[in-house]
């Protein structure tokens, strides 16, 4: 049946032929992976163009069903019974097929979600297996050796640079001397110091002179007295 009112292009493929090229892998096309991905788009294309050749019929038969359901209602008006139901079930196959191409709908759509799905997959793995590849390359050319040497030339260096830094920063003193030596020698200084400060006081205390003649006698004295005073005499006249 044309429902088109016009004949069907034979380079158009049907939902069942596009849903048997898809489950025998698609396009016959070479095996590499451009030829691959080449054949899955054009799938993906033929599948669409078939759910847009399946709307363009939906929508075609949803306008016969309303000219029915219009054609039902005229022949009930002329009180033409027979006619009204012949138009109903006309509008009942014509909903039935509506239904079915409800589902051959959803079946391409699903087909198309699961070929962009799968080839998004194999685009993904690709870019994992060329990264893998590339990182073993990296990994060859930089040696866990090489690592550990250039680790060690590098913890070299650094101890080399510390001790000239610590070099460069010593003091550069010409009239260095033992500390302990002039510790010594300041100790020796402040005890000095501390002896004249001492003496200080003494030096400027005046003493009276030592009496030169004989001591004047002590009135009403004991003998004992007498020896004593005679003795500090002799002591006074030794000075």
């Amino acid at each position: 049946m044309n429902w088109f009112g016009k004949k069907k292009s034979s380079n158009t493929p049907s939902a069942v032929s596009a849903t048997s090229n898809n489950r025998n892998g698609g396009s016959s096309h070479g095996g590499g992976g451009g030829a691959t991905i080449t054949s899955t788009a054009n799938t993906v294309v033929n599948l669409r163009e078939n759910i847009a050749t399946q709307e363009k019929r939906e929508m075609h038969l949803e306008k016969k069903i309303e000219q029915l359901v219009v054609e039902a209602k005229a022949k009930m008006a002329k009180k033409d019974k027979k006619g009204a139901l012949f138009a109903l079930k006309r509008k009942k196959l014509y909903e039935a097929e509506i239904d079915k191409i409800a589902n051959i709908k959803m079946t391409l759509e699903t087909q198309v979600m699961n070929l962009e799905s799968a080839a998004q997959n194999a685009e993904t793995m690709k870019a994992m297996k060329t990264g893998t590849s590339q990182m073993k390359k990296i990994r060859q050319e930089t040696d866990i050796d090489q690592v550990d040497d250039l680790m060690d030339e590098i913890k070299e260096e650094m101890e080399m640079a510390d001790e000239i830094s610590m070099a460069l920063a010593q003091p550069v003193d010409p009239l260095m001397t033992d500390e302990d030596d002039l510790l010594a020698e300041l100790e020796e200084l402040e005890a000095e110091d501390v002896t004249e400060q001492l003496l200080e006081p003494m030096k400027k205390m005046e003493l009276p002179d030592v009496p030169s003649g004989e001591l004047p006698s002590i009135p009403n004295a004991t003998k004992e007295e007498e020896a004593e005073l005679k003795q500090l005499e002799a002591e006074l006249a030794g000075l």
